[in-house]
């Protein structure tokens, strides 16, 4: 039996929940598993205290302080980095974006849905993986290979203005 996602719907497995874990924990400072748990129940997911213990052990997640001073749980960071991150607003993640854009954009180009980026060889996952954590409702996904990255917008016919995007990040972060 295949398990199917209607958008907006609630994970329905393990690892569907740990992926929504750490996109909460990526995008708000999240204080204790009691929070957790409630922004998870606001999703439509429900989960006992020791599923959602047992989640964070198996993410790797842990406490930092965060801006405030305060005790927050933040994922370590991927690729090279290491460090565990807290929430980041937005606007950060797109400033982060524009300047990625700008040093490893080459060209952008659509057909329908789906719209295809150049970078120079080796940096497609790099790219792949800010567009993965940025806040860009209109695309659905992403897949990276050496020097291309192929990102699939909700919009059938999306892809112009995606790929029109990405082009003035790159001109913006330059």
């Amino acid at each position: 039996m295949a398990v199917t996602s209607i958008p907006g719907s609630a994970p329905q497995t393990k690892a569907a929940r740990q992926a929504r874990i750490r996109a909460l924990l990526a995008g708000a400072s999240v204080r204790s598993q009691a929070e957790l748990a409630t922004l998870l129940a606001d999703d439509g997911v429900q989960v006992t205290q020791a599923t959602l213990s047992r989640d964070l052990v198996e993410i790797g997640a842990v406490r930092v302080r965060g801006a405030d001073g305060g005790l927050v749980y933040a994922i370590r960071g991927e690729g090279g980095d290491r460090s565990p991150r807290t929430g980041q607003a937005p606007e950060v993640l797109d400033a982060r974006l524009a300047k990625l854009c700008a040093d490893l954009l080459v060209t952008a180009e659509a057909s329908a849905n789906i719209v295809v980026l150049r970078t120079p060889p080796g940096a497609a996952n790099f790219l792949a993986l800010a567009i993965d954590h940025s806040v860009i409702p209109s695309i659905l996904g992403t897949i990276a290979g050496d020097d291309t990255v192929m990102i699939i917008t909700r919009d059938a016919a999306g892809g112009e203005a995606v790929a029109a995007r990405f082009l003035e990040l790159a001109s913006q972060g330059a």
